[in-house]
């Protein structure tokens, strides 16, 4: 960071570029390996259970509004190549600091939830793999809490994580669900399979169809969110202006043809009356389909391992995320300026760590102890929550900066309208089931507790420069270690 606020990136000659070393393969890949990991696992089956055999649909319609808002992304990073994302944006179009900082905030708070949602999976699945079939609550929160430290000491020690790595680990998450799909289509194959039922409508509580595929996309908007991690890559991208818009919309159409292939896996090989209820709600659906379809082969005993492994990684990124982007602002003194500290040996961001990993310890917990949802529901639920109010605004300030000259990718002007109105509409009660309610109440917590910092800050602490001016350099990609 700096204390010179005024000047922009073409202003500061001492100031090295990265270094562009991804191209049109690597970044496909890491777009597909952000979008992909604990999303599908988490909500395939409650899916199933709102609309019956066509679960494919609500991830269908997902991707279409994902899609709407990616447009938006692209036009706005190509005119803006900085890897500060919807906070830079919302900068941009309003400026006004308490904006960009709830903008920020709220994006750390997906992080922190989607990390949640990840111990969830993970513990219950690791509990399976070690052969507790039906793993206790307390035991299952145990796990969960544990792995969220073991992520704080992973973390603390200045994780500095490669993109060919990430390659690594989404060939491990692409081949999970290709065990997944390649039973579901020998199931079928074999004509024990029911494929008649991928057109079949069921909603346990009489829903129409148009409110049942509402809600659940809601839903499977979870398991869409990830692109916009991407757009903190392009200033490490080759040639961005022409080859980032034509990745960022191949990896959404990679990544739907694969969730929508899964879902008819699982309504294939799977009987009508246990689609709604999986063995275990928390370790997912998929998990039922290798048992199920393929019983006597020894795939049951290493997929949720692989499972894990790629949960693992998707909560280890949005926590390196979160605690950065905390990092960042309390350096740009937007938030208390403790939170800014670093570990002297590892020069780690430790009270940022530690700041991040209380909340999600707290959520975790609380979810647990204090609802009758499961981590996985509430959490998977609120990440989606925080992240369709985040694209609204995105797609409202792709409007509002049309009033400067647009460079490279520009979308059509009914695409950010579309996108800021179906994101606003799945934000609305109606989306929601009655028992996932508490969504609401834990976003509201997240950011009334941000808010409440940064009140403090603004009355405890000088800012330096004005807020945010300096948020073209803020330190918030999730693979940085601010050594």
């Amino acid at each position: 960071m700096t204390s010179d606020t005024s000047a922009t990136v073409e202003d500061r000659p001492g100031q090295p570029e990265l270094r562009r070393v991804l191209g049109p393969g690597l970044l496909l890949l890491f777009i597909v390996g952000d979008i992909l990991g604990a999303g599908v696992y988490a909500v395939t089956g409650r899916l199933a259970g709102q609309v019956g055999g066509i679960a494919w649909l609500p991830f269908l319609v997902a991707f279409a509004i994902a899609t709407l808002t990616a447009y938006s992304y692209l036009e706005l990073v190509t005119k803006y190549p900085q890897a500060a994302g919807a906070a830079l944006y919302a900068h941009k179009a309003f400026g006004i600091h308490f904006v960009t900082f709830l903008v920020a905030f709220t994006v750390v708070c997906s992080g922190i939830t989607s990390a949640s949602t990840s111990s969830g999976l993970l513990a219950s699945n690791l509990l399976i793999g070690l052969g507790n079939d039906a793993p206790g609550n307390e035991l299952v929160l145990l796990v969960a809490l544990a792995f969220m430290v073991l992520l704080a000491l992973v973390n603390l020690r200045g994780v500095g994580e490669s993109v060919k790595f990430n390659v690594v680990l989404t060939l491990v998450e692409m081949a999970a669900l290709a065990i997944v799909i390649g039973i579901g289509f020998w199931v079928i194959g074999t004509g024990d399979g029911d494929l008649d039922r991928i057109t079949v409508f069921e909603s346990p509580d009489d829903k129409g169809l148009f409110m049942a595929v509402t809600v659940a996309t809601a839903i499977a908007f979870f398991s869409m969110v990830g692109f916009e991690d991407s757009v903190n890559m392009v200033e490490e991208t080759k040639d961005p202006e022409r080859i980032f818009p034509r990745m960022m919309l191949t990896g959404l159409g990679i990544a739907v043809l694969i969730y929508m292939l899964v879902a008819v896996s699982v309504v294939a090989v799977i009987p009508a009356d246990r689609i709604g209820t999986p063995t275990n709600a928390e370790a997912g659906i998929l998990i039922d389909v290798v048992k199920i379809g393929a019983p006597d082969l020894p795939i049951d005993d290493f997929f949720p391992f692989m499972t894990v492994f790629a949960v693992a990684n998707t909560a280890l990124i949005n926590m390196l995320m979160a605690s950065r982007l905390i990092y960042g602002m309390a350096r740009q003194r937007v938030l208390p300026p403790v939170l800014g500290r670093v570990l002297p040996g590892r020069r780690s961001p430790y009270v940022a760590i530690a700041f991040t990993t209380v909340l999600a310890l707290g959520l975790i917990a609380y979810v647990r102890l204090g609802s009758e949802s499961t981590i996985v529901g509430s959490l998977s639920g609120t990440t989606a929550l925080l992240l369709l109010a985040v694209f609204t605004i995105v797609n409202v300030a792709c409007l509002v900066l049309r009033r400067e000259p647009t460079r490279g990718f520009r979308a059509p002007t009914a695409v950010p309208v579309l996108g800021a109105l179906l994101c606003a509409y799945l934000l609305g009660p109606w989306a929601r089931l009655e028992a996932d309610m508490i969504q609401y109440k834990i976003a509201a917590g997240l950011l009334g507790l941000g808010v409440l910092l940064w009140i403090l800050t603004r009355l405890l602490y000088k800012p330096e420069g004005g807020h945010f001016a300096d948020i073209e350099h803020m330190d918030i990609d999730p693979t940085d270690d601010p050594r």
